[in-house]
C-alpha cells in the first residue's frame, strides 16, 4: 500500500467533505500540520468541527479556517492568541466546547483505543460538568466524557518510513500522537520520509498502523507564537 501523496491538497482531495470532524495536532504553533491546515481551506469545506488544543493564531494555523469561517464549532482547551476566535465567539457565530487540557488528550486517546466514556475528576463542581453524567467513586464524584473519534486526522510528524510509523520532536509530541490515533483516516505532514525499517522501532511514536497517509512538507515554516529576548 502506498501511502505517499504528492502534495497536502491531493492527499485530502478525496477524504474531506463538508460537516465532518477534523481533529488537527500542535502545541499553539508548534508541530502543527501548516500545509495540510493550507490544504483543508484551500479545499472550502465548510461546516467543520475541529479539535484541537487552540485554534492558531490570526492567519496561521487554524486561524486561516477561522477567518474564511470554514469553521462552526471547535473543541478545545485554550483560546489563546486568537483575536478572531475570541470575536466569533463572543458574537454567537461559533460554537465552542472547551474542555480542560487532559480531558482533551484523554479523549482523543480513548476514541483511537475503542473506549466511549470514561470517569475523571477534572471539571467536577464547574461548568465543564453540565449536563453531563456523574458518578461516585471511592466516596469522590467524577464526570463522564465522552472520546473522540474524527472522521480525519491531520498530524504533523518530523520523520516517517513508508508504512507510516511517525516520529515527533519535542513539543509536537504533545498532542500529534493522540490525533493520529483517533482518526478513522490521519494524514500525517513529515519533513523527510526514509525507507521501511530504517527507523528504530523504539524511537516510533506512532505506529503505521494509525496512519493512512503521507505528505512531505520539507521546509515548514514553523512560526514562533511569541517570541521573547533576554534583557542584557
Amino acid at each position: 500500500m502506498n501511502k505517499i501523496y504528492p502534495s497536502a491538497a491531493a492527499a485530502l482531495a478525496d477524504v474531506v467533505k463538508d460537516g465532518q470532524t477534523i481533529a488537527v495536532g500542535g502545541f499553539g504553533l508548534c508541530g502543527i500540520p501548516e500545509a495540510l491546515i493550507a490544504a483543508l481551506r484551500d479545499s472550502g469545506k465548510r461546516q467543520l468541527t475541529c479539535v484541537s488544543n487552540n485554534a492558531g493564531v490570526d492567519g496561521f494555523g487554524l486561524g486561516l479556517l477561522l477567518a474564511t469561517r470554514q469553521i462552526s464549532k471547535m473543541i478545545s482547551s485554550y483560546v489563546g492568541e486568537n483575536k478572531e476566535f475570541e470575536r466569533q465567539y463572543l458574537a454567537g457565530e461559533l460554537q465552542l466546547e472547551f474542555t480542560p487540557q487532559g480531558t482533551l488528550a484523554e479523549r482523543m486517546r480513548a476514541g483511537g483505543a475503542g473506549i466511549p466514556a470514561f470517569f475523571t475528576k477534572t471539571g467536577v463542581g464547574t461548568i465543564v460538568a453540565d449536563g453531563k453524567d456523574l458518578r461516585e467513586f471511592d466516596g469522590q464524584k467524577y464526570v463522564m466524557e465522552r472520546g473522540i473519534r474524527a472522521d480525519v486526522s491531520l498530524v504533523k510528524a518530523w520523520k516517517a518510513d513508508k508504512q507510516g510509523n511517525l516520529v515527533y520532536r519535542r513539543t509536537a509530541r504533545n498532542f500529534n500522537p493522540v490525533v493520529a490515533m483517533c482518526g478513522k483516516v490521519t494524514v500525517a505532514e513529515v519533513e523527510q520520509i526514509v525507507e521501511s525499517g530504517m527507523l528504530d522501532p523504539d524511537l516510533v511514536h506512532t505506529p503505521g498502523i494509525f496512519v493512512q497517509r503521507l505528505v512531505i512538507n520539507a521546509k515548514p515554516e514553523k512560526r514562533i507564537e511569541q517570541r521573547t529576548v533576554r534583557a542584557k
